[in-house]
């Protein structure tokens, strides 16, 4: 029995299949070439993650842990990035800005009349607002951005350009953003007022109300078209 039986340890090693061989050529010789970013793409995969999560779980679910877990990092890759939470989200509402004046840019860019041109531009506004409300609700919370960071700083600036000259188009007259009589700063302040609140309550369902009572089928859009072109009738009080 001694003699006829292999001492434990003494097996020889089986010859591996032709399967196992694939399957351990196919597999990565390091971790690393398992890491999922290269080259500095880590910074604009976080901020893809905290649109994300901020559009999945609102502002107060933004956080850079948050970012992190969704990006399948380490919790200090976004405070390396960016520094502090305020800095994550202020990079985050720049790019906000940038989508924003691009979708406005190009709705105003296909419009073919000058009515058409008048409309496409808060048609627009209220269409980012609707696909991304997060990211717009963002991009208005003054108090969590920090408008020193040039890349926000920029963004925000073309936007409000992009407002005082569409307001000027329609007033027939230049508008310079830097310098404004009162009457061009009211007509600015007042698109700005009528689409934004048009905005805010269509997206917390406050104009469901209203939209019920309109003719059957009406829909926002119409509203909101016919809000920005219906005159206003009747006397001031006291004429």
């Amino acid at each position: 029995m001694a003699k006829t039986e292999p001492a434990r340890g003494a097996r020889p090693a089986r010859k591996p299949s032709s399967a196992s061989t694939a399957r351990a050529a196919r597999r990565p010789a390091s971790a690393k070439t398992d890491a999922p970013y290269h080259h500095g793409a880590l910074r604009e995969a976080l901020l893809e993650a905290a649109e994300r999560v901020l559009e999945r779980d609102g502002l107060a679910g933004l956080t850079l842990r948050a970012v992190a877990r969704e990006a399948g990092v380490s919790h200090a890759a976004p405070t390396h990035h960016f520094g502090d939470l305020a800095g994550l989200v202020s990079e985050l509402a720049a790019i906000g800005f940038r989508q924003f004046n691009a979708a406005m840019a190009s709705a105003c860019d296909t419009a073919t009349t000058p009515l058409g041109r008048a409309l496409a531009r808060p048609k627009a506004y209220v269409a980012y607002a609707e696909a991304h409300p997060g990211m717009y609700g963002l991009m208005f919370r003054t108090e969590r951005l920090d408008y020193s960071r040039p890349s926000l700083h920029e963004a925000a600036e073309a936007s409000f350009a992009g407002l005082a000259n569409a307001v000027g188009a329609m007033r027939q007259e230049q508008i310079s953003g830097d310098a404004l009589t009162l009457n061009q700063g009211a007509a600015i302040a007042r698109a700005w007022s009528m689409v934004h609140g048009f905005t805010m309550l269509l997206l917390d369902g406050r104009l469901t109300d209203i939209l019920e009572r309109t003719p059957k089928g009406t829909t926002a859009e119409q509203l909101l078209e016919a809000m920005l072109t219906s005159p206003m009738t009747g006397k001031p009080p006291g004429s």
